[in-house]
């Protein structure tokens, strides 16, 4: 065949030749396989296990439904390490963070406390240390320091007073007129005493990153979709300002005081302005009411960092165990007993 000068011939296709992978060996080692845990199983588990050790659960409030629900006690961070102190138990199991297995250490030395996950932490404990407070001290040497309980036993240590949100009021209200203040760490909870005592205060910068996350928009969604509502608003949330702005007459409620709150009030429905595990206990202690949470979002990864399974293994190993050292101990008990006296 006759080829123009332009024309080309084509070059034959050449087939890729395929990769054919190496035979894999299974490795064992890799897998990560986990049994799906039997609920009913592990709860058996732990009440044997409470009963062999002599043991005694106690939850926070904002803990998980099913940890309300195996706990002996339920309630506030101070409550439950007052509580705990009266025991005759021999271990307790903290089922909320680690400055409040702290406390309960503080006040129950010759106990085992457990903290069943050393990584339930605290952001608002964790704005404040044991050096900062001394810095502030030296700066404003005629001042008392009151901290709330939400700080670590080191930072107790270095205080006049312990409060907590629902005596906080009555404590600085306590205090001699003429001698400055310096609260620490909550601004919102300050903000609560500064407007009820009418006393001015250094305040330290601090806050809870879930309460200071929830919004006026979120409360103000709940009253348009619950019109008949009342509001259950802690302290330390970061939309009390602006939500007492609008609403003068207010109450803020310290955890304990919403169930009171919730128990005499006549109306049926409340939206609860805190972490949501508050709405676990509510229905427990007020039945027959509706609690509808400001947000969804409202969640403690924290506290929610203990659950049933290692309830269970903390105690079927005593670990991990939340100790203070004695000199440690001896200088934060000073101002958690100081703070007991006043109520």
């Amino acid at each position: 065949m006759t080829q123009t000068p332009n024309s080309q011939t084509p070059d034959p296709v050449t087939e890729p030749t395929p990769v054919v992978p190496r035979p894999q060996v299974p490795h064992r080692d890799l897998l990560q396989l986990e049994v799906l845990p039997d609920e009913a199983q592990i709860r058996a588990d732990i009440e044997r296990l409470r009963r062999e050790r002599n043991a005694v659960i106690i939850a926070h409030n904002y803990q998980r439904p099913e940890v309300q629900g195996t706990a002996d006690f339920v309630g506030d961070s101070l409550g439950l390490s007052r509580q705990a102190a009266r025991t005759d138990a021999d271990v307790i199991v903290f089922a909320g963070v680690h400055f409040m297995a702290e406390t309960a250490a503080i006040l129950s030395p010759d106990k085992t406390v457990l903290l069943p996950d050393l990584r339930a932490g605290c952001s608002l404990a964790d704005t404040v240390t044991a050096q900062g407070i001394r810095d502030w001290k030296a700066k404003n040497p005629s001042g008392l320091v009151v901290t709330y309980v939400n700080t670590t036993a080191d930072v107790k240590a270095e205080s006049d007073y312990c409060c907590t949100s629902g005596n906080a009021v009555q404590i600085v209200a306590s205090l001699p007129a003429d001698v400055p203040v310096l609260f620490a760490p909550d601004r919102f909870l300050a903000a609560h005493v500064i407007r009820e005592t009418g006393r001015a205060m250094d305040v330290w910068d601090g806050a809870c990153h879930v309460h200071e996350a929830i919004r006026p928009e979120d409360v103000q969604g709940q009253q348009l979709a619950h019109p008949d509502a009342e509001l259950l608003i802690h302290p330390e949330c970061g939309c009390s300002s602006k939500v007492l702005g609008a609403l003068p007459d207010l109450k803020l409620y310290s955890t304990e005081g919403m169930i009171h709150r919730a128990r005499a009030s006549s109306a049926q429905e409340f939206i609860v302005v805190t972490e949501t595990g508050m709405v676990t206990r509510l229905e427990n202690d007020v039945p027959g009411k509706t609690f509808i949470p400001v947000s969804r979002t409202a969640c403690c990864e924290y506290m929610k960092m203990i659950t049933l399974e290692n309830i269970r293994d903390a105690l079927l190993n005593l670990e991990p165990r939340v100790t203070v050292p004695a000199d440690i101990r001896e200088r934060a008990l000073v101002p958690i007993e100081r703070m007991l006296a006043i109520g």
